[in-house]
């Protein structure tokens, strides 16, 4: 998918709100972004190190309008693990589960089609009997699917995000699956769409000019990937409420949108970097 460099449309939000201040990382990370601003950000992706290009750690930073960049977000995937997850820390230095710093977490089915984003809760299933305090059980962030497309792996990538909805007051409406049953993945499957939010990557158009599938990204992706998306909503594909591309071999940039958040943005980001179906 390459971009193209139209102008900004109009149903795009403008970048020119006020300054985001990041007092509160932990806080920031979590909370949507404010409704007319986009929140620009990029991921760095460091292979360097003997299992680094395995297991690379990747780095989200806000982009200031200054020109300063602010450190959000490091994910790493996870060893041992058999399926792939990501662990997601407001520490670059500390990605560990048991972590002060640990935000949440980013997993895989086998097949490396359908992710799961949580945050730093406890897992229901991992205290079986125990009465969790319902605000420690963990929230179900966002899930993503992949499905291959009809052109085999040459097109475009076929995504689905579902979120948690939000509330009259503009706040996420908390996910607390106790069973598989209650997961975003599964209230997507069965078409229960209560309180979710249900959104697509914008289908790009063939350009028969430079003989590729263009997106319009107003110049904030300047290379060609599969991996280069955007997300809307069915009903208003003018507002893009996260785009994702390639600037240089290990540099990405991710911008997103209300109601999203930074840790829902990046770990979608990961979800596209390990995805199965991203053969490039």
């Amino acid at each position: 998918v390459k971009s193209s460099s139209e102008p900004l449309s109009s149903g795009s939000p403008t970048a020119d709100g006020p300054p985001l201040e990041v007092d509160d990382l932990e806080e920031f990370v979590v909370r949507p972004a404010p409704r007319g601003v986009i929140v620009k950000c990029r991921i760095t992706r460091d292979k360097k190190g003997m299992d680094r290009g395995l297991y690379p750690t990747y780095f989200m930073h806000l982009e200031r309008e200054d020109g300063r960049r602010v450190f959000l977000l490091a994910g790493r995937k996870r060893k041992k693990s058999k399926t792939s997850n990501y662990l997601i820390s407001v520490d670059a230095t500390d990605l560990s589960r048991e972590g002060e710093s640990f935000m949440g977490k980013l997993r895989s089915n086998m097949m490396g089609t359908k992710f799961t984003v949580y945050d730093s809760g406890t897992n229901p299933g991992k205290a079986p009997g125990a009465l969790l305090e319902e605000s420690n059980t963990r929230q179900e962030l966002a899930a993503v699917c992949y499905e291959t497309n009809v052109l085999g792996f040459k097109g475009p990538r076929k995504m689905t995000v579902i979120i948690p909805g939000m509330n009259m007051n503009f706040e996420r409406v908390p996910v607390r699956p106790s069973s598989e049953q209650e997961s975003l993945l599964s209230k997507w499957q069965s078409r229960c769409l209560e309180n979710l939010i249900e959104l697509h990557n914008k289908a790009p158009v063939w350009n028969d000019d430079t003989q590729s599938y263009v997106l319009n990204f107003h110049g904030r992706v300047t290379q060609a990937s599969v991996k280069n998306f955007q997300i809307v909503h069915d009903n208003d594909p003018d507002y893009i409420v996260m785009q994702f591309g390639r600037v240089a071999e290990d540099i990405f940039t991710l911008d997103f949108n209300y109601p999203m958040c930074a840790l829902q943005a990046f770990a979608i980001g990961l979800s596209s970097f390990d995805s199965k179906l991203a053969c490039e």
